[in-house]
């Protein structure tokens, strides 16, 4: 998980983003836009019609398709609660990954988690 104050530090140069409960943010298979941080709420993952994973405050999603040659997006996000989430596009987010290597450390280490917790599930 993120430092809850570095997530804010990096994504504080854009407006935060809104969502209600039951909203979607990001569809399966749609173009690759942005990765998220959640600042207040819950987010819901799924994958094939199924819930995946909870996405808490202080954690990131969505960074595969930032990262991922195709830029398609693997899962559908649900806003679980209402949601806060702050937001990079990939030229913000590889210059946050240039300028503070320990985001990079630190998004790499969700990422993996999410893997390692998805492969238990198995």
């Amino acid at each position: 998980m993120l430092n809850p104050a570095k997530t804010v530090e990096i994504y504080q140069r854009s407006e935060p983003k809104t969502f209600a409960a039951g909203e979607t943010i990001f569809e399966v298979g749609r173009p690759k836009d942005y990765m998220y941080g959640v600042l207040e709420g819950e987010v819901e993952l799924w994958v094939n019609g199924t819930p995946i994973e909870t996405i808490q405050a202080g954690d990131v999603f969505g960074e595969g398709a930032l990262v991922h040659p195709s830029g398609s997006r693997a899962s559908t996000a649900i806003a679980k609660t209402d949601c806060k989430l702050a937001y990079l596009d990939e030229e913000r987010f590889l210059f946050a990954i240039q300028e503070t290597p320990v985001f990079a450390l630190q998004v790499m280490r969700s990422f993996s988690d999410r893997l390692r917790r998805l492969k238990g599930a198995v």
